[in-house]
């Protein structure tokens, strides 16, 4: 005993094996799982294992449309107890989507309770819901009593389950589907099924018919929720012929006219798949932020109908750019994705084309047709076979009387005496006596003529491809009219209208243009006033003590507006950002970074002229593109670099018809030279305007030499001055000058 104790013990059932290879394995057979019995649907039905165990359940359970309803609580405890060994919680989850009417183009079951809604409310528990089967799910199941599908067994080995629905219904392409496997997904967008099936004719008579001829019939989506799909039909084509892609949908909208002129933005229906509380909290949130300034208020009045109202800011913002705004800015605009990703007919996942995924459904039509008349024809067998012992029975109802009366085993004597099978002789024994008069020789052979009818009719069937055909079309024409357009359920919800894509608005457009008045102190205080006010009254006369005007002129709230230091830095400052007109105003640090020994030395309008001549106190200068010097941040951009010692101090528009560059200096000399000869940058030092020998640039301007040279002269009567004849003063850039026409003012300023 004790030698044994001793030996080496040997695990049974444990070996050596590679981790990795271990490991692969074990997985693959789990992502097999995921991608085959739970994530992605059949093509044939449409359907993933979840949604059938719950119709199945719902169809032992009786709740046909016109029982009555039954608790969900009931229906879940079916599917978890005998089909679907997964959390009650999911299995409700994925009834409650099958309920839903904005969710599921065609509903498959009906819902009486709380089963959630738009806004994003989740439906009441199971034990308080109830539920039956709609229509669609019974047409979906068509045909499982007939044998026109397989059975399994469920996963205890106790009950029979069915493997997909033979329903003469488009469920995959008809209600769509999305799910998320291992390494691959699926998402498919609903559609119109009397569009599927006039598409399935098609298919029927023509079984090598290209995407056109299908797409003919298919014109795209069609959501429960409506909306608008405004992808150009080039896109929509590529996507179906792929199986790969994407719709852009929009929201449907309407403007309402109020009197007086104003005018308010209803949206009607939201994209597919959108919750329209956090839509609402989206565009609430733009309102907040200021993001969108051209939209006022949002207003939820929805009942059974959605309407969401949208108050503009005034009645002269353009409802295009609102609503562009709103496109790309929330979720008025979405993208519902396509992966026509399903499982075929070998249960192997593959990516189909719409016409592949039709075709298929198509073909297993076929199959089920084929099936459910070989189910009849064996019924319809057996019933001949039994009408024929009846008929024998009628025959010699008295002899048959004796034999059951006399014999102790009558079957086999029945049996001997007549030529009967076994199920014959069965069937007239257990006949109740009342029976008897029923069993007439001419509705028995009446009944028999009609089954031989129709046995001979689906024997030739079954052996006619053409028939076949032609009784597939008649089924799907019937079907088309249940579900044709101009019945509630099948009416087209979504249109499609190609559309451009939501413009790029530039923030100018998002503000509401009024005039202002904008005022700079020297100081550097800036305020804007309401309005185009005059530059003389005393709303722009007001400063604080000790301080004076800089820099005043007319505006509108959408101006960009450009703001120099003496450095050669440049800041840009939206006009509808200044601060009102009350008090003095705010300083204008505040709103940018500007450097503590700045001195401001222009402030304009960006958009007065495309092009600016910068000039610094040692006379050098270029010309500038307006485009260039806007700058995005409150630190600005630096485009003139003014030499150690010089800055920059001149910044004038450039006119459209100038052509030559006057520049005086200190010294009081004046120098015109062609602007041609004027460097254009983006940045720099700029190169020599005018030379000196003592002193620097006093200004420069440019101007229309033929139009000569204007100055105000002194005194109060505001009269001008002309010099027509520049001619002494024209000369190559860079020249020293002369003394200038005699009047000019003795500041040297034009």
């Amino acid at each position: 005993m004790a030698s044994d104790l001793t030996d080496p013990i040997t695990p049974i059932g444990v070996f050596d094996a590679p981790f990795d290879s271990a490991l692969s394995e074990r997985y693959l057979v789990y992502a097999l799982s995921t991608i085959t019995a739970r994530s992605l649907p059949d093509v044939r039905d449409g359907l993933k294992p979840v949604h059938r165990r719950l119709l199945w359940a719902m169809r032992l359970l009786k709740l046909d449309p016109a029982s009555g309803y039954k608790k969900c609580a009931r229906v879940v405890g079916d599917v978890i107890g005998k089909y679907h060994p997964h959390g009650d919680q999911s299995v409700y989850d994925a009834m409650v989507r099958l309920a839903q009417d904005f969710a599921l183009r065609y509903p498959l079951v009906d819902g009486q309770g709380n089963f959630g809604n738009i806004d994003g409310d989740n439906a009441a528990a199971y034990r308080y819901t109830e539920a039956r089967l709609t229509q669609v799910a019974i047409d979906l199941m068509a045909g499982l009593d007939e044998d026109a599908t397989d059975f399994r067994p469920t996963y205890n080995g106790e009950e029979q389950e069915p493997e997909l629905f033979p329903g003469m219904f488009p469920n995959l392409l008809a209600n769509g589907a999305s799910g998320i496997a291992v390494g691959m997904a699926t998402s498919v967008p609903p559609h119109n099924a009397a569009e599927l099936f006039d598409a399935a004719i098609v298919l029927v008579d023509q079984p090598e018919a290209d995407d056109a001829a299908v797409l003919a019939h298919v014109r795209g989506p069609d959501f429960p929720t409506g909306g608008i799909v405004v992808d150009p039909p080039a896109a929509i084509r590529e996507a179906y012929a792929t199986g790969r892609g994407g719709f852009r949908v929009r929201a449907r909208h309407e403007i309402e006219r109020e009197k007086g002129g104003g005018w308010q933005i209803v949206v009607t229906q939201i994209p597919y798949g959108v919750q329209k509380g956090k839509l609402i909290e989206q565009i609430a949130a733009l309102i907040n932020d200021r993001k969108l300034p051209i939209l006022t208020d949002v207003r939820d009045e929805s009942d059974a109908e959605i309407r969401i109202v949208l108050e503009p800011r005034s009645r002269t913002v353009d409802a295009g750019v609102l609503m562009d705004g709103l496109f790309r800015l929330t979720d008025l605009e979405t993208r519902v994705p396509l992966n026509l990703n399903v499982l075929d007919k070998d249960r192997t996942p593959r990516v189909m084309s719409l016409r592949e995924a039709l075709k298929a459904w198509v073909d297993h039509q076929f199959v089920v047709l084929r099936r459910r008349s070989e189910h009849r024809l064996a019924k319809i067998a057996d019933r001949i076979e039994l009408l024929d012992g009846y008929l024998a029975a009628y025959l010699n109802l008295d002899r048959v009387i004796a034999i059951i009366r006399t014999e102790d085993e009558p079957k086999p004597v029945l049996i001997a005496e007549f030529d009967l099978t076994d199920r014959q002789a069965e069937a007239i024994l257990n006949m109740r006596l009342r029976s008897l008069r029923k069993l007439e020789e001419m509705e028995i052979r009446g009944e028999r003529s009609k089954l031989e009818k129709e046995q001979a009719d689906l024997t030739l069937l079954l052996s006619s491809e053409a028939r076949q055909r032609t009784r597939m079309k008649r089924d799907l024409t019937k079907m088309r009219d249940r579900y044709g357009s101009e019945t509630t359920l099948g009416r087209r919800r979504t249109t499609i209208e190609e559309a451009a894509p939501a413009r790029e608005i530039p923030a100018e457009a998002m503000i509401e243009r009024e005039p202002l008045t904008v005022i700079l102190s020297q100081r550097g205080w800036v305020r804007a006033l309401r309005g185009h006010v005059d530059l003389a009254s005393a709303d722009t006369a007001r400063f604080k003590e000790g301080d004076g005007p800089a820099f005043a002129f007319h505006g509108h709230t959408t101006d960009k507006l450009l703001l120099t230091t003496d450095g050669g830095r440049f800041y840009t400052l939206g006009a509808d950002k200044l601060p009102g007109g009350r008090g003095f105003g705010e300083p204008v640090r505040a709103m940018i970074d500007l450097d503590g020994d700045a001195r401001i030395v222009g402030l304009w309008r960006a958009a007065s002229s495309d092009r600016l001549l910068l000039a610094a106190t040692d006379g050098r200068g270029f010309a500038v593109r307006v485009a260039d010097v806007l700058a995005e941040t409150r630190k600005g951009k630096q485009v003139m670099s003014p030499r150690p010692g010089a800055k920059l101090k001149v910044v004038r528009p450039i006119g459209a018809q100038d052509d030559y560059v006057a520049s005086i200096g200190d010294n009081r000399k004046l120098v015109l030279f062609p602007l041609s000869e004027l460097a254009e940058m983006a940045r720099g030092q700029g190169v020599q305007l005018q030379r000196f020998r003592d002193g620097g640039l006093s200004d420069a301007r440019t101007l229309r030499f033929a139009d000569g040279l204007h100055w105000t002269m002194g005194g109060e009567t505001g009269r001008m001055r002309t010099e027509s004849d520049l001619s002494p003063w024209r000369a190559a850039r860079g020249a020293a000058g002369r003394m200038p026409p005699n009047g000019f003012p003795r500041d040297n300023r034009f």
